[in-house]
């Protein structure tokens, strides 16, 4: 077992060094900024997304972007259900390696106080409850490809989505002011 402990801090030793190197020389640029200010992916992560996307106005839309990433799951569709199975496979698969990876640091983190109270740990603890962790994982790696989509388009940091009302996505209506009901 101590050998193998050698082993693994070998290992991790040459990853840092790796990891530096990249770091040296890859300039970092304003994408790959935005990128970062997205929850999960972080300095590595966020250069490997920025090569792989390219130019982010290829897509119309974040969906589109979704797919090429391949965070979507498959749709079969008949007699007006539709079912959705795993991640689709004909996709990019660089890019769908770092949404995963990315989604991964979320579950990760998702006990840290500076997480805890993250939109993306929220989306997964709902979504694990109803439908698992690999589903959960999916989800959040849709979710960061889609949000790196706006950031990347609108060309500013991400921010977090603003708190939905308690009774869901209806909004109630205030009575209006001055007048009185008989």
């Amino acid at each position: 077992m101590q050998q193998e402990l050698e082993l693994l801090d070998l290992v991790q030793g040459h990853i840092d060094r790796l990891e530096a190197r990249i770091l040296e020389r890859v300039r970092v640029t304003r994408t790959i900024q935005l990128i970062q200010s997205v929850p999960g992916p972080a300095e590595i992560l966020s250069i490997v997304i920025d090569r792989e996307v390219g130019s982010i106005d290829r897509f119309s839309c974040p969906k589109h972007f979704a797919g090429y990433a391949g965070t979507v799951p498959k749709t079969k569709s008949s007699a007006g259900k539709t079912h959705y199975g795993r991640m689709i496979k004909q996709a990019n698969n660089y890019l769908k390696w770092a949404f995963i990876e990315a989604a991964n640091v979320v579950v990760r983190q998702r006990h840290h106080p500076n997480w805890r109270n993250k939109y993306v740990v929220r989306l997964y603890e709902r979504t694990r409850q109803r439908k698992g962790h690999a589903v959960a994982v999916g989800s959040i790696a849709r979710y960061i490809a889609e949000s790196t989509y706006s950031v990347l388009k609108k060309g500013e940091p991400y921010r977090e989505p603003l708190a939905e009302h308690p009774a869901g996505r209806r909004s109630v209506v205030p009575p209006r002011q001055g007048r009185v009901r008989a």
